[in-house]
C-alpha cells in the first residue's frame, strides 16, 4: 500500500475565505469546490508528508501546517502587502530552511518555508 495523498482540514463555516489566503496569496489552484468544502493543492505533483512535533523548532510554536514554496520572498512580499502579521521569522534555520509563520483567516498557524 502507498499513501498518494495527506490533506489538511480545516472547520469552517465561510469556505470562500481559503480563496484569498491558499489561491491568491500562496498560488495554490482551487481543486474542488462543493459548497461545504473547498480544496486547494497544485495541479503538479506535491508530495505528501505528515509531520509531528513536539515544538516548532527554533523555540517557535507548533505550527498546524506548513507550506513549501518555491520562492519565500515573493511569498512574503505578498503577505506583507495584505497587511498580514508575520508570527515568526522570516529567519534561516540551522536545519536548512528559511521561513515564516503566519495565521491564516481562520486562526491557524502557517510555516510558509524554503529549503536553503
Amino acid at each position: 500500500m502507498k499513501i498518494k495523498r495527506i490533506v489538511a482540514n480545516v472547520e469552517t463555516q465561510n469556505t470562500s475565505k481559503a480563496s484569498y489566503f491558499y489561491g491568491e496569496l500562496l498560488g495554490l489552484d482551487q481543486l474542488m469546490d462543493m459548497g461545504f468544502i473547498a480544496t486547494y493543492g497544485s495541479h503538479g505533483k506535491m508530495g505528501a508528508q505528515v509531520s509531528f512535533l513536539s515544538e516548532g523548532g527554533s523555540g517557535a510554536p507548533v505550527p498546524d501546517l506548513s507550506i513549501e514554496v518555491d520562492d519565500l520572498d515573493a511569498a512574503l512580499t505578498r503577505i506583507k502587502e495584505a497587511g498580514i502579521h508575520i508570527e515568526y521569522g522570516p529567519t534561516d534555520e540551522p536545519w536548512g530552511v528559511r521561513r515564516f509563520f503566519v495565521r491564516d483567516p481562520f486562526g491557524k498557524l502557517i510555516n510558509i518555508l524554503i529549503h536553503l
